[in-house]
């Protein structure tokens, strides 16, 4: 899709490992995984689909 191969893989890999730390490295890898899927569920075609937690932020908008 964007061009990128395993040497480009390994060397965003490298940098990111020596710009966040080994003990930071997987915190990011999750934070960025949980941001990709909450907006791929905001780009999601069937819009009536509300999960728990957005439940509850209605219900108490609402109170």
């Amino acid at each position: 899709m964007f061009g990128i191969g395993v040497p480009e893989l390994v060397l965003i890999l490298i940098i990111g490992l020596v710009v966040f730390g080994p003990g930071k490295l997987p915190g990011v890898g999750k934070a960025l995984g949980q941001s990709i899927k909450e907006f791929k569920q905001a780009n999601s075609d069937d819009p009536k689909t509300i999960d728990a937690n957005e439940q509850k932020k209605i219900d108490a908008e609402k109170k």
